[in-house]
């Protein structure tokens, strides 16, 4: 890392305020629900609801999405349902920033191909803005600077 360099972050997650407003969300539709004038209408919104609030307990439940931990031997941490991860560069066998269309405009994602630690099979994690909280990239260039990741 240079000295000058003052983009140091190494943690990536789904900002709380979005997941707030997703948990508000599937409490507005759960209370639409209860309020629903016939019983279609209150399975379908009601379903809603639930959808919301699993989103956005699963964002919860993968607080903190991706960690760096530098140091001689650095690491990549991703967290999921299951509980973290850890990927050390050997196991990082491909990284790769795509671009998807979505509703008319390119988005960048960060796909990762990965050898698990405990099994011997690998695994491609795709993570994009709503994952990271930031641009896929942002955390493309740390795996650079944490040499965790090499260009080409």
């Amino acid at each position: 890392m240079n000295a000058g360099d003052t983009d140091d972050r190494t943690t990536w997650t789904t900002p709380a305020p979005a997941l707030a407003a997703v948990a508000a969300g599937g409490v507005a539709l759960g209370i639409a629900a209860i309020f629903a004038a016939d019983a279609p209408s209150m399975v379908l919104v009601g379903v809603a609801a639930l959808g919301l609030l699993g989103l956005a307990g699963l964002g919860l439940r993968q607080r903190p999405r991706v960690t760096i931990v530098p140091g001689a031997e650095p690491r990549l941490v991703v967290r999921g349902l299951t509980g973290p991860v850890s990927y050390t560069r050997p196991q990082i066998l491909r990284a790769r920033i795509t671009h998807y269309r979505r509703l008319g405009r390119k988005t960048p994602m960060l796909e990762l191909d990965v050898e698990r630690p405990d099994h011997d099979d690998d695994r491609l994690l795709i993570f994009g803005r709503w994952d990271l909280g930031a641009n896929p990239e942002e955390l493309f260039e740390a795996m650079l600077r944490h040499s965790l990741v090499h260009r080409g």
